[in-house]
C-alpha cells in the first residue's frame, strides 16, 4: 500500500503518517503543525546532536549483548533490578529506526479509527522474567552543570520526554504486546567538575569523556493519547487557515512564534 506521509491530503485513504515527535509538535503549538503537515513549510534545520546519538548507540550494544544471553545486565543487577533482561523480538531491530517508523515491520499502529499511522523508534525493551510485562525504555544523554541536583523528569521542557513515553506505551500495547505503565529512562551524565581534562597523554590521537550513570523509573500516563488522535485527525480535515501560535515564556510555547513575531515587529 503507498504510503501517505509529509503533506496532508485528506482525499488519500491510507493512513497518514505521524511520528511522536509531530503529535508533540502539535501539543507545543498547532500553528507550527499545520505548518509542517497541513502547508508543508520545512522549518529551519539545525545540526544533528551526534554525540547523543553515539551514547545511544553505545548503549544499545551494552543491552544487545546480554539480549544475545538472554541475562540481566549488570548494570541492572546492580540497580535492584536483576529480574528485567533486554527483550528479544524478530522485528526488533526495525522497531528502533524511527526515520523508517512507517514502513512495515516498524513500531506504529494504525488507528483505524483516525485513519493515522502513529509510531517512532524505540530505545530499547525488557521483560520482566516475572511478571512477564514488558517496560518501555529510553535513552538520555546531558551534562548537566553540578549544582543543579540530582537528573530527575521535574523539568518543565521533560514534559516532552514522558509523553514520548506514554506515546510508545500506547502504541506497544495496540500492537497486542503486554507492556507495563513501568517504564525506565536510562540518564547518561558527561562530567566535568573536578575532571582535569580529555586528552590522552600516551595517545595523541585519542580523548575520554566520563559519564555517570542513573536509571529512573516513570509510571506511563497513555489516557491523553486517542482524545488527542481524535484532535489532530478533526484539525487536519478542518483546519483551513493558520491558528494563532502558542504564546512563550520562559518554559514553554513557541520559539517559532515569538521569532516570527518580533521579526514582523522589527520588519
Amino acid at each position: 500500500m503507498p504510503r501517505h506521509r509529509g503533506k496532508f491530503d485528506v482525499n488519500r485513504i491510507e493512513p497518514y503518517e505521524l511520528s511522536r515527535s509531530r503529535i508533540e509538535n502539535f501539543i507545543k503549538c498547532p500553528a507550527c503543525f499545520y505548518m509542517q503537515q497541513v502547508e508543508k513549510i520545512d522549518f529551519p534545520s539545525i545540526p544533528g546532536f551526534n554525540i547523543n546519538e553515539a551514547t545511544d548507540i553505545l548503549l544499545k550494544k551494552d543491552f544487545d549483548h546480554y539480549r544475545r544471553q538472554q541475562k540481566p545486565h549488570p548494570f541492572l543487577v546492580k540497580n535492584g533490578l536483576s529480574n528485567l533482561i533486554p527483550y528479544r523480538h524478530e522485528n526488533f531491530e526495525l522497531w528502533t529506526q524511527s526515520l523508517h517508523f512507517g514502513a512495515e515491520n516498524r513500531f506504529h499502529y494504525d488507528d483505524h479509527e483516525n485513519n493515522l499511522r502513529v509510531g517512532g523508534g524505540l530505545d530499547d525493551v525488557w521483560l520482566n522474567t516475572i511478571s512477564n510485562k514488558l517496560h518501555i525504555v529510553d535513552y538520555k544523554s546531558t551534562s548537566q552543570k553540578n549544582d543543579n541536583g540530582p537528573i530527575s523528569l521535574n523539568d518543565t521542557w521533560k514534559g516532552s520526554y514522558k509523553r514520548q513515553m506514554d506515546i510508545y506505551v500506547w502504541v506497544a500495547r495496540e500492537k497486542g504486546l503486554d507492556v507495563s505503565d513501568n517504564g525506565y529512562f536510562v540518564y547518561v551524565d558527561a562530567q566535568h567538575k573536578d575532571i582535569n581534562g580529555m586528552l590522552i597523554d600516551e595517545d595523541p590521537t585519542k580523548a575520554w569523556m566520563e559519564f555517570s550513570t542513573i536509571i529512573i523509573p516513570y509510571r506511563a500516563d497513555t489516557s491523553w493519547v486517542a482524545p488527542t488522535l481524535l484532535e489532530i485527525r478533526s484539525f487536519l480535515e478542518k483546519q483551513t487557515t493558520c491558528p494563532e501560535h502558542t504564546p512563550k515564556d520562559r518554559f514553554k510555547g513557541c520559539d517559532l512564534g515569538r521569532y516570527l513575531n518580533e521579526a514582523s515587529t522589527a520588519m
